[in-house]
């Protein structure tokens, strides 16, 4: 099963420069619970946003020139990164926004983060047909620990 992990703000923006724009100790928190144990698929500049691999999870980068990253697996393609794993597995796309363009026509799921305030920032995600997925579960927070905005975490499954 290939799922979608995302955070968004309410604009679709995604990042900037290769970084978050905001930081939400639940959201973190969520992902990695989510993620752990799964094997997580990336492009190469969000693994060098990362700086490092995910502990506890397969890391799979996909790039054209990389040859070689310690703790990761290289794949050249999305289809060659998703083909590692059996079909039962649930396989994490973790970013950016190629990646995530791809994964669209094929993913199962969506686990998405809505930050519910507009971020400037020169990358968004893909826009996607919703009337194509059921939302299967919706918890809203008025704001965060730390964050001051509202945020809800979806999940999605195709039709």
């Amino acid at each position: 099963m290939v799922s979608i992990i995302v955070a968004v703000a309410q604009n679709g923006t995604i990042g900037d420069k290769n970084s978050l724009l905001w930081h939400i100790s639940e959201d973190m928190r969520f992902f990695k619970r989510t993620t752990s144990g799964h094997p997580v698929i990336m492009g190469r500049k969000t693994y060098d946003s990362l700086g490092r691999p995910l502990p506890n999870r397969t890391n799979v980068v996909i790039s054209r020139t990389a040859e070689h990253i310690e703790g990761c697996t290289i794949a050249r393609s999305l289809e060659e990164a998703i083909a590692l794993f059996p079909d039962h597995e649930e396989i994490f796309i973790i970013g950016g926004a190629q990646i995530y363009a791809l994964a669209l026509e094929i993913a199962d799921r969506i686990y998405i983060t809505r930050v519910e305030h507009d971020y400037e920032g020169d990358t968004s995600f893909p826009s996607w047909d919703e009337s194509k997925w059921q939302l299967l579960s919706r918890d809203s927070y008025p704001c965060g620990e730390k964050y001051p905005h509202p945020f809800a975490f979806e999940i999605y499954e195709r039709k």
